[in-house]
């Protein structure tokens, strides 16, 4: 599945950065979430991790929209 996601990533010195709106992918068997490498050099979260991920608020108000036609 690829969506766009809300995210919050902990930097190494264990401050954090919240990024919206972020093209990934998830696994739905593991649950993991896949960013594109590029984009994550791009944002400068090459040593960090992502500590909590959900899906977009406007994906989720489109698919909303979309199943109410």
């Amino acid at each position: 599945m690829i969506t766009r996601f809300d995210t919050t990533f902990r930097l190494p010195d264990r401050t954090e950065r919240l990024c919206f709106g972020i093209p990934a992918g998830l696994c739905e068997d593991c649950s993991q979430l896949y960013i594109d490498p590029d984009l994550i050099d791009l944002l400068d979260l090459g040593d960090s991790r992502c500590v909590f991920a959900i899906e977009s608020d406007l994906v989720v108000q489109e698919q909303a929209w979309s199943s109410a036609e």
